[in-house]
């Protein structure tokens, strides 16, 4: 009789075990809901942004080239930032050694979109990545000393005033972007450029690309963007 209460006993208490864990999972498994659906009332449409670099200036201001470009990012839902960059590309060298000269100034353009890859998507710290798509129609002027024939003596012009090409190439994207304090952010993006279709003109090469930077210089630039987000 004793063995007999005893084993109603285990079985019971097994029963109560297994109700409170299935309580417990139930409970968590609707927290987890709540929680989804707290995430899920984020708007879709939160705002947007507008930015400028600050290295291109600086580049322009220290070397013989450089751009100044601003951009527009809409923010959906903390996770998607589809992004519209416009710039101007100025270039004006004099090479000392070939007595070159290259001047060139145009605008230029990309079009892509980032993504927040940050656990916490409503987190004031973000790790973007992303593509973009760009393109820019320029004109460049090469001049050079009139040059001296050795044979029959002499001087020739040697210069080309509005030189027609084209670019058009892909970036991909990495950065941060912090918020700072109230709609002020700052961030900064490394790109990796690649080159897809291109008309550099009757002369070939190019020596500056707006946008692009040189043509025979490296594929890897930067960004440093002081943001302001509504």
């Amino acid at each position: 009789m004793m063995r007999t209460k005893n084993i109603s006993t285990f079985i019971s208490s097994l029963a109560i075990s297994l109700l409170l864990f299935t309580q417990a999972a139930h409970a968590q498994s609707a927290r987890k809901v709540i929680a989804e659906l707290q995430r899920d009332t984020i708007p879709f449409f939160r705002g947007f942004a507008v930015s400028a670099d600050l290295i291109g200036p600086l580049e322009y201001a220290l070397s013989d080239y450089g751009q100044f470009e601003a951009s527009l990012r809409i923010n959906l839902k903390d996770k998607y930032f589809p992004t519209i960059e416009v710039g101007l590309g100025k270039a004006d060298r004099s090479d000392d050694i070939t007595l070159m000269e290259y001047k060139t100034s145009a605008p230029f353009g990309r079009i892509g979109c980032d993504f927040n890859i940050m656990k916490d998507k409503h987190d004031i710290y973000r790790i973007l990545v992303g593509a973009r798509y760009a393109f820019t129609s320029f004109k460049y002027d090469l001049y050079h000393p009139d040059i001296t024939d050795p044979v029959w003596g002499g001087e020739s012009p040697y210069q080309a005033e509005g030189v027609k090409c084209s670019y058009h190439w892909l970036e991909l994207a990495a950065g941060v972007d912090v918020k700072i304090w109230g709609p002020l952010h700052l961030g900064w993006s490394l790109r990796y450029k690649r080159r897809i279709a291109h008309n550099e003109g009757p002369l070939g090469n190019a020596w500056y690309v707006p946008g692009y930077g040189k043509s025979s210089g490296s594929r890897i630039s930067g960004l440093f963007n002081i943001t302001f987000e509504i």
